[in-house]
């Protein structure tokens, strides 16, 4: 349809696409290279900071590593991320490099409309930017966008103790795969972060891409915590070794025990290990990946289910 043709010229795409995923995705690889080195990190890289943007993975891999993001049907290349190095995190049995992004750029879209697409997206950005909220820059949320290529799964995280219960959505998490950690970026304004600190134990319950309206609706408990479990718009049932309420007709349930956190510029980053998986359903979970990826893949014809 013409629409279709003329409308990228005239408005942007959405920055983000909500998807429906077969968990762990395969649709995008995830390669760090440096000094002549290379080395896969699908599943062994993620976010760790908004406010600066910070990417953390396993690999120690120099001073300026290049993180590319391709189509593994093709090998295409869709994007990539210059990084510099900031520091290192150490926990009692691994480490761990956190990486300030630099730069980047994607190739999924042709020129101009790739840049004239970024031109239209900071505008309504900054149009529709609140002085009293968090915002990150907007060429900060397109270099997100690109590290949004490999998309990013959807759980519900619940927290429970005396005199708190809580659960809230995050995408902002995943496994650190050589070093057996697994980490969750967590606002530092979550009214959940002082009491994650303090018992350091949650559940990840992964969630079909049915439960979106739901999911969507508990973002609100990143403010406030949860007053009764019976509240909640879905059953609940007690994870396996801690107890703590998780969903009922979740895909997975993971419990994680936390062994480290530290503030990284505006979030908290959690890392912990699995302490329990239960795989209780197939199905496709809820993911989220960037809208210009969403529009490659629809352009040649293979584009993921949108929900």
């Amino acid at each position: 349809m013409w629409k279709d043709w003329i409308r990228p010229y005239v408005r942007p795409l959405p920055q983000w696409s909500t998807v429906a995923v077969a968990a762990p995705q395969q649709v995008v690889t995830a390669t760090l290279r440096w000094d002549g080195n290379s080395a896969d990190v699908t599943a062994d890289h993620t976010v760790a900071s908004l406010v600066p943007l910070v990417i953390a993975t396993s690999l120690d891999a120099g001073q300026h590593p290049l993180l590319e993001y391709r189509d593994s049907a093709t090998g295409k290349l869709l994007g990539g991320l210059r990084l510099a190095q900031m520091a290192s995190v150490a926990t009692d049995m691994a480490s761990l490099t956190l990486y300030h992004v630099a730069g980047g750029e994607h190739r999924c879209l042709g020129w101009p409309l790739r840049s004239w697409n970024a031109w239209l997206q900071n505008r309504l950005m900054l149009k529709n930017r609140s002085p009293h909220h968090f915002a990150p820059e907007p060429a900060a949320v397109q270099q997100l966008m690109i590290a949004y290529l490999c998309p990013r799964p959807v759980v519900l995280v619940s927290v429970s103790a005396p005199g708190h219960q809580n659960i809230f959505p995050m995408d902002l998490i995943g496994p650190l795969e050589r070093s057996g950690l697994f980490s969750l970026a967590l606002r530092n304004t979550n009214v959940s972060v002082p009491v994650m600190r303090e018992v350091r134990q949650v559940a990840l319950s992964s969630i079909p891409a049915t439960m979106k309206v739901a999911v969507y609706k508990l973002a609100e408990y990143h403010k406030h915590p949860l007053q009764d479990w019976n509240a909640l718009p879905f059953p609940a049932r007690p994870s396996r070794e801690f107890g703590i309420p998780a969903v009922a007709a979740a895909l997975r349930i993971q419990e994680l025990s936390i062994v480290h956190s530290q503030e990284v510029g505006s979030h908290t980053l959690f890392l912990g290990r699995i302490v329990s998986d239960e795989k209780l359903a197939e199905g496709i979970q809820l993911h989220h990946t960037a809208g210009f990826h969403q529009a490659y893949r629809r352009r040649h014809g293979m584009q993921l289910v949108e929900v």
